[in-house]
């Protein structure tokens, strides 16, 4: 499991590092009408992460700032351009929050098992200094945390796409 997460990691990095960007028109998955900015009705935290439930979750447990957790999330930045997607994997990702950007370790830690939301996390919070050529903000849509924390690893839930 720990290899499985490495390699994942290592990959995404390197993905961000040399700058492979990979246009939603090839993806087949088109950037959410709202990618430009968080719409009116978002919430915003002290940080600045925008964010906006899109569909609530059963779960009453929120991660913490350790916890390990699958989610199925799709990303672009701000000008429609994804940049990497577990939903055209076919496969969550499984990572502890300790370990990604700060914006998804403070990000996720407000969600619930089942719930989907979207994210508007600005530049410090995100890919800061990791080989992007100017600053931006990401765009998560539909991040879906599919596991409680504390849970065992186990296959995405169904319907969680």
């Amino acid at each position: 499991m720990l290899m499985r997460f490495s390699a994942a990691v290592v990959a995404t990095a390197v993905a961000f590092a040399i700058g492979s960007f990979i246009s939603s028109a090839q993806s087949g998955l088109p950037a959410p009408p709202d990618v430009k900015a968080a719409p009116k009705d978002a919430k915003k935290t002290s940080s600045g992460i925008a964010y906006k439930v899109l569909t609530p979750g059963a779960g009453k447990k929120h991660p913490g700032p350790t916890s390990s957790v699958t989610v199925h999330y799709s990303g672009w930045t701000t000008d429609g351009k994804m940049f990497d997607s577990s939903v055209t994997r076919g496969e969550p990702a499984t990572f502890p929050l300790d370990r990604v950007i700060k914006g998804w370790t403070e990000g996720v830690q407000l969600m619930v098992e089942g719930e989907k939301t979207r994210f508007w996390i600005p530049e410090p919070l995100a890919y800061r200094g990791r080989g992007q050529q100017s600053p931006i903000t990401i765009v998560f849509k539909a991040l879906t945390l599919l596991q409680r924390p504390g849970r065992p690893s186990t296959p995405a839930l169904s319907g969680s796409r």
